[in-house]
């Protein structure tokens, strides 16, 4: 389970830097008790964070980030703050492929474009499933299990007064606004989820193969697609999108009897973008571990009362 705090009450006040803060969970810059990996506080461009990460697995999957500075490959900026957390499934390699390449493909981008926009994000991701395929189909002859491995990717930017929230999956961010008039803090969820248990998911996947009628089926009452994985976007998982992936020598319980014509799975994102409000205090990115037991509202509410240190 992976939880990021991103504190924006300084989003529009303070200078930028060019300083690289953190990336892919560096012990020098956090603290290990057992399982449970976390930094308490740290600062980045647009204010201060925080962060843990808890091994729920014999192997930990799961990947974050979070990089501040110049967003492009120039100096001069644009500046902004990058977070990503990315919850693997099957193996560490896509989380750890995404660590690498993902946040480069968006300097590379940004150089090109001068700015920040959702088509930025969107291409940088397909780029990253591009290279990890690419990656698939050199291993694929001595390492046919590459083609099961995949991981959710949620990504967060604050750059030039506006917040972008990307996901693929069910991990998710939210966001807590202050109410003056009561002092309380609204929970605002930025980002869609990508999950069979979803009726609007599920039906989306039956209208995308309508001939399938085992597009999505319940197993021990968690739907699933295709029986086997509950969210239906993911970087990876190259054996429910490309068919010749889905054969010997791939291991046997992730072969469907039937083969396929189109992608089972998709990497297209969901992508949001906002003004950054006066009143807003503070993003959480967290994936499903979190908030499987816990509200949006719930956590929004622990935040507000441990500025500081939290922990779940």
């Amino acid at each position: 389970m992976v939880t990021l705090l991103m504190n924006l009450l300084s989003a529009c006040l303070r200078r930028p830097s060019s300083k690289k803060l953190l990336g892919g969970g560096s012990d020098a810059f956090g603290q290990q008790d057992g399982l449970l990996w976390y930094k308490d506080f740290g600062q980045h461009v647009n204010g201060e964070f925080s962060m843990a990460v808890f091994q729920a697995n014999k192997l930990l999957e799961d990947q974050s980030q979070i990089e501040s500075g110049s967003l492009s490959l120039m100096d001069s900026g644009p500046f902004g703050s990058f977070v990503g957390v990315y919850d693997g499934h099957g193996g560490p390699e896509v989380a750890q492929y995404i660590t690498n390449h993902l946040f480069g493909h968006i300097k590379r981008l940004m150089t090109e474009q001068q700015s920040m926009s959702v088509d930025v994000i969107r291409k940088a991701i397909q780029a990253t499933e591009d290279g990890f395929f690419s990656l698939v189909s050199q291993q694929w002859p001595l390492n046919p299990h590459i083609a099961s491995v995949g991981s959710c990717c949620l990504v967060g930017i604050v750059c030039d007064g506006a917040i972008y929230v990307s996901n693929l999956g069910d991990s998710r961010a939210v966001l807590g606004r202050l109410v003056k008039a009561t002092g309380e803090i609204l929970a605002m969820q930025l980002s869609a989820e990508h999950n069979a248990s979803i009726e609007s998911i599920r039906k989306e996947l039956q209208s995308m193969h309508p001939n399938d009628p085992q597009i999505v089926v319940q197993k021990h009452n968690v739907w699933r697609v295709k029986g086997l994985i509950q969210i239906s976007r993911s970087i990876g998982d190259a054996f429910l999108k490309k068919a010749e992936y889905n054969r010997e020598p791939l291991d046997a319980k992730f072969r469907l009897r039937e083969t396929f014509r189109k992608p089972i799975l998709s990497a297209e994102p969901s992508i949001s973008a906002q003004t950054v409000h006066p009143n807003d205090q503070f993003i959480i990115f967290a994936s499903d571990g979190l908030w499987e037991q816990i509200s949006n509202q719930d956590a929004v509410n622990i935040v507000q009362k441990n500025p500081r240190k939290v922990s779940f």
